[in-house]
């Protein structure tokens, strides 16, 4: 296991999983502390690369845990990971940039992106009502200079009443979405929000299990679900996106990680008949640098806002287990 740590501070990890057969997997997630590793590496001894759909392991390492068994298989099989899981719905991915401003929007724009999730304003006070929704209307005049689609992060900062007045102002401007703007602590007052605007509402980033994304879609207060690859993996989105396609609801998976878990994101969003889009974090040219030095075969190349897919074996990626040996940090 790795413990990488970016030029900007992104922090995530890289694990490697080995086959009898020499077939070495890769799977990526966040921080994970020493003794989670090794219980889960105990816990993984013996199990088949096949078992994918069915090993569970504690804590922070499921998503990488799946990402990794299924990389050995796609390696395996000699085909990318998103032919073993069926076949391509699509041969690009539109992609979603996750920026702090308008300054960083522009930015993105030069790296091809032309989507973008912005945070909104910090609220002043639970509740500011008339107040806060003039901060958002203002933010959005400004993004509106710089063109391109944006996703509005709420955080789940905001109280369901200024949620329900923010998700009212935005209608007739068109977001792609709100995202998370406040919490589910009450189901029916989210699904509230969503009954009286047209404005689509996102939800799921902070999930670890799949029984929310169910209550969030019976409900019917959810129009893109947000499932985070490292919390899940792989194999627990298709099941989530399955489950969403019944309701006729969109998926658009968030990632704030490195290379690795881009790839998955996109061998993923190739085999889902209802992604809309996939998050990835802005990376600067020290970034890049780093993440190219790291993988290899694929350099998260973006055209017109959207990733081309990995054509390469499992995942798509090259791993230089030399290069993450040098951004490794001790935590």
């Amino acid at each position: 296991m790795w413990r990488l740590r970016e030029p900007s501070g992104r922090l995530y990890s890289i694990i490697r999983l080995d086959t009898r057969g020499g077939v070495h997997g890769y799977g990526e997630a966040g921080v994970v502390e020493v003794p989670e590793f090794k219980a889960a590496m105990a816990a993984l001894q013996g199990r088949e690369a096949t078992a994918y759909e069915t090993v569970a392991v504690s804590g922070g390492l499921q998503g990488a845990v799946n990402m990794a068994m299924l990389d050995i298989v796609g390696k395996a099989t000699q085909a990318p990971l998103y032919q073993v899981l069926g076949g391509p719905t699509r041969f690009k991915a539109r992609a979603i940039a996750t920026v702090k401003n308008s300054n960083n929007v522009e930015l993105a724009q030069e790296a091809g992106f032309r989507a973008f999730s912005v945070p909104l304003p910090t609220p002043l006070s639970p509740n500011s009502g008339k107040q806060y929704v003039n901060l958002v209307m203002a933010l959005w005049e400004e993004l509106q200079k710089t063109g391109g689609d944006f996703v509005l992060d709420g955080g789940m900062r905001l109280s369901p009443g200024d949620a329900q007045m923010v998700a009212a102002a935005l209608e007739k401007e068109h977001p792609l979405f709100l995202d998370e703007p406040c919490k589910l602590t009450h189901m029916r007052q989210v699904a509230k929000i969503s009954d009286e605007s047209v404005t689509p509402l996102g939800f799921g980033r902070e999930f670890d299990t799949l029984e929310p994304f169910q209550d969030l879609l019976r409900e019917q207060a959810v129009d893109v679900l947000r499932p985070s690859l490292h919390r899940l993996g792989i194999s627990a989105i298709r099941r989530v996106s399955a489950l969403a396609e019944t309701y006729y609801t969109a998926v658009a998976p968030y990632h704030d990680g490195g290379p690795l878990g881009t790839a998955a994101g996109l061998q993923l969003a190739a085999s889902l008949p209802n992604f809309v889009a996939l998050q990835v974090p802005r990376v600067n040219a020290a970034e890049k640098k780093a993440r190219s030095e790291m993988m290899s075969g694929w350099d998260e190349p973006i055209k017109d806002g959207f990733f081309e897919l990995p054509t390469g074996h499992g995942l798509g990626v090259k791993v230089d287990e030399k290069a993450l040996d040098r951004y490794e940090v001790k935590l």
